[in-house]
């Protein structure tokens, strides 16, 4: 009987113990969720409001509903700075870098992963040590470079530099790595090329692979801010990010209208929010491929 005993309280001891452990690990998740959903709230509410009550704050409350609800914030940003400009050269370029890095990536995954030539793993293995290079160490030497081109504040300039990529090489590669050859056999047994293998085999075989480095390519270059700032000069090329940054050169001596930039701010995460929410399911799948053996 009394080890009966001593069995039963050591299992409630073992079910408490995991009960606090949830809870604990909940009680983190939780606070970390209301932290980063706080300052989004925040814009939210800064958005909906005037210029005059922005700031108007008492200690002991702050003011998170805006009283009235001001959405002349969201038709006054397109008309203030060229917002719709602003929109056109961010999708223009997003499109052109994503296609661009997806294709090179892929066509240079597939020859790592699949084709056979001297000192193939040597090369890759240089091509992935540039990952290693922070972006601000090449930046200079690739804006010298640009111009040297006469690309300076080009759509050349914004899109070039960023169709190459050697995380998108290597996380094509590794899902071009689990491809069974026999189905590459038997495409040659019909009479396909390389290239045909490449374009009738491999790619309609990846498009989970193909779907998530378009995902992260895409949203990496919407919110890119560093690079389009230094190579445009004139507010036509400018993209998004850029030109939200130009609020703050409209009230140089002034108190920026924190209504209208948040409100544009708001604006330009739409599209990110929309992406992220229907296509989480890729966000995991590219840290399991990256993931995979080679």
């Amino acid at each position: 009987m009394e080890y009966a005993a001593d069995e039963v309280r050591k299992g409630m001891g073992k079910r408490t113990r995991s009960i606090l452990k949830k809870c604990a690990i909940y009680t983190l998740l939780v606070i970390g969720g209301v932290t980063m959903i706080l300052p989004f709230l925040w814009m939210l509410s800064t958005s909906l409001k005037s210029y005059a009550s922005v700031f108007i704050f008492n200690i002991t409350e702050v003011k998170w509903l805006p009283d009235p609800i001001y959405w002349k914030n969201y038709i006054d940003v397109w008309k203030v700075v060229p917002f719709a400009r602003f929109y056109l050269n961010s999708i223009f370029v997003v499109v052109c870098v994503t296609f661009g890095q997806v294709i090179t990536s892929a066509s240079a995954a597939y020859a790592f992963a699949r084709l056979r030539f001297p000192g193939r793993d040597k090369i890759f293995f240089a091509y992935l040590a540039t990952m290693m290079i922070p972006g601000s160490v090449t930046m200079i030497p690739v804006f010298a470079l640009m111009r040297s081109f006469g690309w300076i504040d080009t759509y050349k300039a914004l899109i070039i530099p960023a169709i190459f990529s050697a995380y998108g090489t290597f996380l094509l590669r590794q899902f071009f790595m689990t491809i069974p050859r026999d189905l590459e056999d038997a495409a040659k047994i019909d009479g396909c090329s390389l290239w045909g293998i490449f374009w009738r085999v491999i790619m309609p075989l990846s498009h989970t692979a193909l779907a998530t480095l378009t995902i992260f390519v895409s949203l990496g270059n919407w919110v890119s801010f560093m690079w389009p700032l230094l190579v445009t000069n004139s507010i036509e090329k400018r993209t998004l990010p850029v030109g939200l940054a130009y609020f703050q050169e409209l009230y140089q001596y002034a108190q920026p209208d924190w209504g209208l930039l948040m409100a544009g701010s708001l604006i330009t995460m739409v599209p990110v929010i929309i992406v992220f929410l229907f296509n989480q399911r890729f966000f995991v799948e590219g840290i399991k491929l990256t993931g995979m053996k080679g």
